[in-house]
């Protein structure tokens, strides 16, 4: 199975204008409303605020065997406010941009605030954290509003299907193909010298078809989302790719209880790397709550394993000029050689830990996890060649990572590989281990990277794991 890449069949280049953002709102506008807010706090006598106001619309439209199943539009705005006296905080919210509105809203936010605990470190960012005023607008290409209408999108949902359905007489049925065209955005400022917004965008085709019949049935799904729709896999590329994912794991057995090393499909392995950001971050630590607390310059991956972050990628989902408190955010290495060099912090937890923030208010921006040991010749064959005899888990299900343990049991399929080569589809199995274990254990990341959200890594092999199985 070869994954579909990207395409630019799509739309016009009339249909990306920023005229077509379909916004109802202004920067401008927004930026009053922000305004009258942060006013109207220190009028009450509020000694921080900060506002943020935001607005989001798109179509999702849906299909499945081959018939129109929902068109839905969103449109959604929200005004939120941040007051403090002294260390004392509120928040309130309103969908209401009225003069009257924000004022009953900014009152809110200041009467919660009244009568809250006071909190030694809760307070905006410190000036010297927020990101200089030349660095506010950098332009990160992240804003493409695709004016696709419902019957384009509905009919490049019905190509999506039709293909999948097409691949073999053995996919018989669906459920279903969407196309998902999405824009936002937003401007917020704060009392310590903030101001800043910008707009970003995100797109999609997805479908799930299902092979085989009766008791030999199997579903598998595949998609395509990136900022931009020229950008996106053509949607025949899509459902042909996701028809032959469900192919391939039909005729599924079951296998014996066994220790064996494991092989984590790229998109999976994204999930790894999640689980290392979470359980870095700054409420996990503060709280005491993670399998990794203090574990900033020790050494918790193999030495060949590098872990970056890139706020800055062009078009990168991830990518942010600053994060949600307007800090300043930088390229760096989070692990370096296996070492911890750095924490996931906003300004609050960063306090609670004596530290500085990192600029990871609203999460981590772009990471990028490597091997040194990677050759550009390591596909997913040659990742298999690396397994031998092992599991190559290409499903996960449920959510089975305890944090403060690192004790990690989920539900598993995929495929079982001797000697280097997928010998059969396999199901109803559960992979379990302990997340410090399974870091450590990490032999290989594989060149088949894949994109997911804001995380990039390879196929990951980690060294050996329980498998549950009849």
């Amino acid at each position: 199975m070869k994954k579909p890449t990207s395409a630019r069949p799509l739309p016009s280049p009339a249909s990306t204008k920023p005229a077509d953002s379909g916004f109802a709102y202004t920067r401008a506008f927004f930026e009053t409303r922000v305004d009258a807010a942060l006013a109207h706090a220190k009028k009450l006598g509020a000694s921080d605020a900060g506002a943020e106001v935001s607005e989001g619309c798109g179509l999702s439209v849906s299909v499945r065997n081959g018939e129109l199943e929902n068109v839905e539009r969103n449109r959604d705005k929200s005004l939120g406010v941040t007051v403090y006296i002294g260390n004392r905080r509120g928040n309130a919210s309103t969908s209401d941009f009225s003069d009257a509105a924000i004022e009953q809203t900014v009152r809110a936010a200041y009467d919660i605030a009244r009568f809250t605990a006071e909190d030694p470190f809760a307070s905006l960012p410190d000036a010297d954290d927020i990101v200089p005023v030349d660095e506010r607008d950098r332009n990160l290409d992240l804003f493409f509003p695709w004016a696709v209408t419902s019957e384009e999108a509905a009919r490049l949902a019905l190509q999506c299907e039709a293909a999948a359905l097409g691949v073999s007489k053995r996919i018989t049925n669906s459920e279903g193909a969407a196309v998902s065209a999405q824009q936002s955005h937003f401007f917020s400022a704060h009392t310590r010298g903030f101001r800043g917004g910008y707009a970003s965008s995100r797109h999609s085709f997805s479908v799930s078809p299902i092979a085989g019949k009766g008791k030999d049935m199997q579903r598998d799904a595949w998609y395509s989302s990136m900022r931009s729709a020229d950008e996106l896999a053509s949607p025949e590329a899509v459902g042909r790719y996701a028809a032959e994912r469900a192919l391939s794991r039909l005729k599924a057995r079951k296998i014996a209880t066994v220790e064996c090393p494991v092989l984590f499909e790229s998109p999976l392995a994204a999930g790894l790397l999640g689980a290392f950001v979470q359980a870095v971050s700054g409420g996990a630590l503060y709280r005491k709550s993670t399998f990794l607390l203090d574990s900033l310059g020790k050494q918790v991956l193999p030495k060949h394993i590098d872990i970056q972050e890139d706020p800055f990628v062009l078009r990168g989902k991830g990518s942010s000029p600053f994060d949600d408190e307007g800090v300043r955010v930088r390229p760096r290495k989070v692990v370096d050689a296996g070492r911890v060099q750095g924490y996931f912090l906003s300004s609050y937890s960063a306090r609670k830990l004596g530290m500085r923030t990192t600029g990871n208010s609203g999460g981590s921006h772009n990471l990028t996890f490597t091997s040194r040991l990677t050759k550009a010749g390591d596909n997913l064959d040659a990742m298999l060649q690396k397994l031998g005899t092992g599991l190559f888990v290409t499903e996960l299900m449920g959510q089975g990572v305890n944090y403060v343990t690192g004790d990690y049991s989920r539900g598993a399929s995929g495929f079982w590989v001797e000697n280097g080569r997928i010998a059969y589809p396999v199901h109803e199995i559960t992979i379990a281990g302990n997340m410090k274990d399974m870091l450590k254990g990490i032999e290989a990341v594989g060149a088949d990277i894949y994109n997911y959200g804001a995380k990039t890594v390879g196929s990951i092999l980690v060294n050996r794991m329980k498998v549950a199985g009849s």
